[in-house]
């Protein structure tokens, strides 16, 4: 059985906080969720009941996905990245307004849908940020990007993808040249305070960790 909007909601938030391979907190997913963590608790508790088990959890321990849980929450993730593909590519929509239209549609297109989708955009590797889609066998491509903060002085890069689903924030990146496939390059670095300058399209733009750990680029 398909599982229902708000798990699939959670097992995409436990996906997205356990990627570095550290459970997550029933606070940080409450933070994500806007919910109560008891709320999130009670939630948590019913996924780990569920056959077959979608969670593990361990009170105070915090959460990971079981295998079934991961897979249920790379197809939401799959049709999320696929919706936003097509809405930029067949509808005319920017990168800036995908993420909300999408979030809509994930929960209820159903996987025949999901593959004329895929088909009819050459089964893109990435969505219009950037972010890797998982493939039609459900398994997420290896990732080899660095973010923007960890580059200094003369490095150039390109940037492979942009995690983040602000609007402004996006629509600022994009009036500065930071879009996935451009090229940059690193001219200063402030130990100060890890702000760097940064050189893209003949624009030079000085940025600081808010907007550096949410860019990957490939250096070279």
């Amino acid at each position: 059985m398909k599982p229902s909007t708000s798990t699939q909601d959670y097992l995409k938030r436990i996906y997205d906080l356990t990627e570095s391979g550290s459970p997550a907190s029933t606070n940080d997913l409450a933070h994500e969720l806007k919910v109560k963590p008891a709320s999130v608790t009670g939630m948590i508790q019913k996924l780990a009941a569920e056959k077959p088990a979608l969670v593990a959890y361990q009170k105070h321990q915090g959460v990971t996905l079981t295998p079934a849980g991961k897979r249920a929450a790379l197809e939401v993730i799959r049709h999320h990245r696929l919706l936003e593909t097509w809405l930029m590519q067949t509808l005319g929509y920017s990168w800036d307004e995908v993420h909300e239209e999408a979030e809509r549609l994930e929960h209820v297109i159903s996987e025949d849908l999901e593959q004329r989708i895929a088909a009819a955009l050459g089964h893109p590797v990435r969505d219009p940020h950037g972010e890797l889609i998982p493939t039609e066998d459900l398994d997420m491509p290896a990732d080899d990007s660095a973010p923007l903060a960890s580059l200094r002085p003369s490095q150039t890069a390109t940037i492979l993808r942009v995690n983040a689903h602000d609007p402004n924030l996006l629509r600022h990146l994009d009036s500065l040249g930071l879009i996935p496939g451009s090229q940059i390059e690193v001219t200063d670095y402030s130990s100060f305070d890890n702000n760097l300058t940064i050189k893209a399209r003949n624009k030079t733009t000085v940025l600081g960790l808010n907007i550096t750990t949410k860019i990957f680029v490939q250096v070279g």
